[in-house]
């Protein structure tokens, strides 16, 4: 019925391996997960730091750098250390 006993899953990967799509792209999938956890929007976020939201889809995909300026409006707006977007 669709039930498996831990012996018969199948080995589990890292996410990494599992989403190459988000490979060379940590900043801005650390942007997109830390406005997720966050509960905001693109718009909320662009509010909130002055970016424009076309800016911060950019960044998000990788398609813009984000910079240490940036990265510190976006830590402070998301409550985190502004490295994890550089």
């Amino acid at each position: 019925m669709g039930f498996y006993s831990a012996s018969n899953n199948p080995p589990s990967i890292p996410w990494r391996e599992a989403f190459k799509e988000f490979e060379g792209n940590e900043p801005g999938t650390n942007l997109a997960g830390g406005r997720h956890k966050e509960g905001l929007t693109q718009v909320q976020l662009s509010e909130l730091t002055g970016i424009p939201q076309r800016h911060i889809s950019e960044m998000e995909r990788g398609k813009r750098p984000i910079g240490k300026r940036n990265a510190k409006l976006f830590a402070k707006a998301l409550k985190v250390d502004y490295r994890m977007f550089l």
